[in-house]
Protein backbone atom coordinates (compact mmCIF):
# COMPACT_ATOMS: atom_id res chain seq x y z
CA UNK A 1 0.00 0.00 0.00
CA UNK A 2 1.26 3.34 -0.82
CA UNK A 3 2.69 6.05 1.57
CA UNK A 4 -0.13 8.26 2.23
CA UNK A 5 3.08 10.94 2.78
CA UNK A 6 4.90 9.77 -0.40
CA UNK A 7 3.08 12.77 -3.18
CA UNK A 8 3.96 15.31 -0.82
CA UNK A 9 7.91 13.78 -0.30
CA UNK A 10 7.72 13.14 -3.85
CA UNK A 11 6.75 17.20 -5.17
CA UNK A 12 8.89 18.32 -2.30
CA UNK A 13 11.79 16.34 -3.59
CA UNK A 14 11.05 17.85 -7.16
CA UNK A 15 10.69 21.33 -5.75
CA UNK A 16 13.70 21.62 -4.25
CA UNK A 17 15.74 20.81 -7.38
CA UNK A 18 13.51 23.40 -9.26
CA UNK A 19 15.07 25.73 -6.68
CA UNK A 20 18.44 24.42 -6.85
CA UNK A 21 18.44 24.29 -10.66
CA UNK A 22 17.20 28.04 -10.69
CA UNK A 23 19.63 29.55 -8.23
CA UNK A 24 22.39 27.33 -9.65
CA UNK A 25 21.32 28.94 -13.48
CA UNK A 26 20.66 32.41 -12.17
CA UNK A 27 23.74 32.68 -10.09
CA UNK A 28 21.50 33.84 -6.67
CA UNK A 29 18.66 33.21 -4.38
CA UNK A 30 18.52 32.48 -1.09
CA UNK A 31 18.33 28.62 -0.78
CA UNK A 32 18.56 27.54 3.08
CA UNK A 33 15.03 29.22 3.93
CA UNK A 34 13.38 28.25 0.33
CA UNK A 35 15.28 24.40 1.43
CA UNK A 36 13.34 24.73 4.79
CA UNK A 37 10.25 26.27 3.89
CA UNK A 38 9.03 24.11 0.98
CA UNK A 39 7.54 21.31 2.88
CA UNK A 40 5.31 23.80 4.34
CA UNK A 41 4.56 25.09 1.17
CA UNK A 42 4.00 21.94 -0.34
CA UNK A 43 1.39 20.77 2.44
CA UNK A 44 -0.28 24.30 2.74
CA UNK A 45 -0.80 24.43 -1.64
CA UNK A 46 -1.42 20.17 -1.79
CA UNK A 47 -2.79 19.12 1.04
CA UNK A 48 -6.43 19.96 -0.23
CA UNK A 49 -7.53 22.01 2.39
CA UNK A 50 -7.20 25.35 0.98
CA UNK A 51 -9.15 27.03 -1.78
CA UNK A 52 -6.74 29.54 -2.98
CA UNK A 53 -9.17 30.98 -5.99
CA UNK A 54 -10.57 32.01 -3.14
CA UNK A 55 -8.46 31.61 0.24
CA UNK A 56 -5.88 34.33 0.79
CA UNK A 57 -1.56 32.98 1.06
CA UNK A 58 1.09 35.89 2.22
CA UNK A 59 4.51 34.82 2.12
CA UNK A 60 6.04 37.58 4.09
CA UNK A 61 9.21 36.59 4.23
CA UNK A 62 9.95 37.23 0.40
CA UNK A 63 12.98 36.43 0.04
CA UNK A 64 11.87 32.95 0.20
CA UNK A 65 10.36 33.77 -3.11
CA UNK A 66 11.56 30.99 -5.21
CA UNK A 67 9.81 28.07 -2.98
CA UNK A 68 6.79 29.80 -3.86
CA UNK A 69 7.37 30.32 -7.65
CA UNK A 70 8.40 26.26 -7.92
CA UNK A 71 4.94 25.82 -6.54
CA UNK A 72 2.92 28.70 -8.84
CA UNK A 73 4.71 27.43 -11.25
CA UNK A 74 4.01 24.00 -11.25
CA UNK A 75 0.01 24.58 -10.07
CA UNK A 76 -0.34 26.44 -13.89
CA UNK A 77 -0.32 30.39 -12.46
CA UNK A 78 2.62 30.93 -15.10
CA UNK A 79 4.67 28.76 -17.69
CA UNK A 80 7.17 26.80 -15.79
CA UNK A 81 9.98 28.12 -18.35
CA UNK A 82 9.57 31.67 -16.69
CA UNK A 83 11.86 30.13 -14.10
CA UNK A 84 14.96 30.62 -15.85
CA UNK A 85 14.11 34.31 -16.09
CA UNK A 86 14.50 34.34 -12.43
CA UNK A 87 15.89 37.89 -10.76
CA UNK A 88 16.62 39.20 -14.45
CA UNK A 89 15.98 42.78 -15.55
CA UNK A 90 12.08 42.99 -16.27
CA UNK A 91 11.20 39.56 -15.00
CA UNK A 92 8.25 39.11 -13.00
CA UNK A 93 10.08 36.70 -11.05
CA UNK A 94 12.17 38.95 -9.03
CA UNK A 95 14.20 38.04 -5.85
CA UNK A 96 11.17 38.90 -3.66
CA UNK A 97 7.58 38.22 -4.19
CA UNK A 98 5.70 40.62 -6.52
CA UNK A 99 1.79 40.67 -6.73
CA UNK A 100 3.11 41.18 -10.06
CA UNK A 101 3.08 37.21 -9.75
CA UNK A 102 -0.39 35.34 -10.85
CA UNK A 103 -1.26 33.72 -7.53
CA UNK A 104 0.24 36.01 -5.63
CA UNK A 105 -1.36 38.93 -3.42
CA UNK A 106 1.65 40.42 -1.61
CA UNK A 107 4.65 42.58 -2.45
CA UNK A 108 7.12 41.74 0.18
CA UNK A 109 9.85 44.23 0.93
CA UNK A 110 11.26 44.96 4.34
CA UNK A 111 10.39 41.71 6.19
CA UNK A 112 8.25 41.59 9.28
CA UNK A 113 5.42 43.33 6.94
CA UNK A 114 3.71 40.66 5.88
CA UNK A 115 1.70 39.49 9.15
CA UNK A 116 0.33 43.08 9.10
CA UNK A 117 -0.99 42.54 5.67
CA UNK A 118 -2.68 38.93 6.45
CA UNK A 119 -4.06 40.60 9.25
CA UNK A 120 -5.91 43.04 7.52
CA UNK A 121 -7.10 40.58 4.51
CA UNK A 122 -8.01 38.75 7.61
CA UNK A 123 -10.38 41.16 8.85
CA UNK A 124 -11.65 42.32 5.54
CA UNK A 125 -12.87 38.77 4.18
CA UNK A 126 -13.88 36.87 7.24
CA UNK A 127 -15.53 34.13 5.91
CA UNK A 128 -12.30 32.41 4.26
CA UNK A 129 -8.85 31.77 6.08
CA UNK A 130 -5.83 33.78 5.06
CA UNK A 131 -2.60 32.22 5.59
CA UNK A 132 0.84 33.60 6.34
CA UNK A 133 4.31 32.22 6.64
CA UNK A 134 6.72 33.83 8.38
CA UNK A 135 10.26 33.57 9.84
CA UNK A 136 11.57 32.98 13.22
CA UNK A 137 14.17 35.48 12.22
CA UNK A 138 11.48 38.25 11.11
CA UNK A 139 9.93 37.88 14.96
CA UNK A 140 12.76 40.79 15.55
CA UNK A 141 10.68 43.58 13.61
CA UNK A 142 8.57 45.28 16.00
CA UNK A 143 5.45 45.73 13.37
CA UNK A 144 4.89 41.91 13.76
CA UNK A 145 4.16 42.08 17.44
CA UNK A 146 1.68 44.49 16.73
CA UNK A 147 -0.01 42.59 14.40
CA UNK A 148 0.08 39.48 16.74
CA UNK A 149 -1.49 42.03 19.51
CA UNK A 150 -3.89 43.43 16.46
CA UNK A 151 -5.07 39.60 15.29
CA UNK A 152 -6.11 38.99 18.98
CA UNK A 153 -7.89 42.55 19.28
CA UNK A 154 -10.19 41.78 16.37
CA UNK A 155 -10.58 37.94 17.32
CA UNK A 156 -9.10 36.58 13.55
CA UNK A 157 -9.83 33.40 13.54
CA UNK A 158 -8.99 32.65 10.19
CA UNK A 159 -5.51 33.81 10.45
CA UNK A 160 -3.26 31.20 10.27
CA UNK A 161 0.62 32.46 11.26
CA UNK A 162 3.13 29.26 10.13
CA UNK A 163 6.31 30.33 11.33
CA UNK A 164 9.44 28.93 9.58
CA UNK A 165 11.59 28.28 12.50
CA UNK A 166 15.19 27.40 11.09
CA UNK A 167 17.21 29.41 13.51
CA UNK A 168 19.40 30.80 11.14
CA UNK A 169 19.37 34.28 9.93
CA UNK A 170 21.80 35.87 6.90
CA UNK A 171 24.38 36.82 10.12
CA UNK A 172 24.03 33.76 11.95
CA UNK A 173 21.77 31.83 14.32
CA UNK A 174 18.54 33.59 15.69
CA UNK A 175 19.82 32.43 19.49
CA UNK A 176 22.99 34.96 18.96
CA UNK A 177 21.15 37.35 17.08
CA UNK A 178 18.09 38.10 19.47
CA UNK A 179 17.10 35.35 20.99
CA UNK A 180 13.41 34.79 21.23
CA UNK A 181 12.84 32.61 24.30
CA UNK A 182 10.04 30.51 24.41
CA UNK A 183 8.13 31.67 21.00
CA UNK A 184 5.17 29.34 21.26
CA UNK A 185 3.94 30.58 25.55
CA UNK A 186 4.57 34.39 23.82
CA UNK A 187 1.82 33.36 21.39
CA UNK A 188 -0.25 32.04 23.99
CA UNK A 189 -0.01 34.85 26.18
CA UNK A 190 -0.76 37.51 23.42
CA UNK A 191 -4.10 35.26 22.73
CA UNK A 192 -3.43 33.00 20.18
CA UNK A 193 -3.67 29.31 19.75
CA UNK A 194 -0.46 27.68 19.05
CA UNK A 195 0.33 24.01 17.67
CA UNK A 196 4.13 23.21 17.42
CA UNK A 197 5.15 21.08 14.80
CA UNK A 198 8.14 19.13 13.15
CA UNK A 199 8.02 21.45 9.65
CA UNK A 200 9.51 18.78 7.64
CA UNK A 201 7.07 15.97 8.64
CA UNK A 202 3.78 16.22 6.50
CA UNK A 203 1.36 14.13 8.77
CA UNK A 204 2.17 16.41 11.12
CA UNK A 205 1.57 19.81 9.17
CA UNK A 206 -1.60 18.73 7.45
CA UNK A 207 -2.76 17.80 10.89
CA UNK A 208 -1.93 21.46 12.15
CA UNK A 209 -3.58 23.16 8.91
CA UNK A 210 -6.88 21.13 9.38
CA UNK A 211 -7.16 22.16 13.08
CA UNK A 212 -6.22 25.50 12.26
CA UNK A 213 -9.25 26.44 9.68
CA UNK A 214 -11.85 25.08 12.25
CA UNK A 215 -13.90 28.44 13.13
CA UNK A 216 -12.56 30.25 16.35
CA UNK A 217 -12.55 33.73 17.85
CA UNK A 218 -8.95 32.68 18.30
CA UNK A 219 -6.07 33.22 15.65
CA UNK A 220 -3.54 30.18 14.83
CA UNK A 221 0.56 29.78 14.98
CA UNK A 222 1.63 26.82 13.74
CA UNK A 223 5.06 26.91 14.66
CA UNK A 224 7.17 24.79 12.33
CA UNK A 225 10.67 23.59 13.29
CA UNK A 226 12.71 22.95 10.15
CA UNK A 227 15.99 22.77 9.43
CA UNK A 228 17.81 25.46 7.40
CA UNK A 229 19.10 23.73 4.02
CA UNK A 230 17.11 20.60 4.81
CA UNK A 231 18.16 17.67 2.34
CA UNK A 232 21.46 18.93 1.26
CA UNK A 233 23.96 18.09 4.06
CA UNK A 234 26.73 20.56 3.90
CA UNK A 235 24.15 23.63 3.54
CA UNK A 236 22.03 21.91 6.81
CA UNK A 237 22.47 24.48 9.78
CA UNK A 238 24.82 26.30 7.94
CA UNK A 239 24.01 30.35 7.87
CA UNK A 240 26.49 30.57 4.94
CA UNK A 241 23.95 29.30 2.90
CA UNK A 242 21.41 31.83 3.82
CA UNK A 243 21.98 32.39 0.73
CA UNK A 244 24.26 31.65 -2.45
CA UNK A 245 25.76 32.56 -5.41
CA UNK A 246 26.57 30.40 -8.13
CA UNK A 247 27.56 26.87 -6.85
CA UNK A 248 30.60 24.90 -8.00
CA UNK A 249 29.85 22.29 -10.07
CA UNK A 250 31.30 19.72 -7.46
CA UNK A 251 29.03 21.24 -4.83
CA UNK A 252 25.67 21.41 -7.67
CA UNK A 253 26.74 17.73 -8.05
CA UNK A 254 26.25 17.00 -4.69
CA UNK A 255 22.82 18.61 -3.73
CA UNK A 256 21.18 17.07 -6.94
CA UNK A 257 22.59 13.86 -5.57
CA UNK A 258 21.68 14.15 -2.15
CA UNK A 259 17.95 15.92 -3.26
CA UNK A 260 17.21 12.90 -5.53
CA UNK A 261 17.71 10.34 -2.84
CA UNK A 262 15.72 11.79 -0.01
Amino acid sequence: MPSPVAPYQQLAREFRLDILNTINQSGFGHIGGSFSSIDILTAVYFSSLFNFQRDHFILSAGHLCLSLYVILAKLGKFPPHLLASYSDLGSILQGHVSADVPGVEYSSGSLGQGLSFAAGLALGDQSHPTVCLTTDGEHDEGQIWEAIAFAKKYQLGNLINIVDCNNIQIGGSVQKIMPLGNLAARYVQLGWTVTTVNGHNFPQLVRALKKAIVPSAYPTCIIANTVAGKGVPYMENDYHYHDVKKLTPELFLQATNAISKT
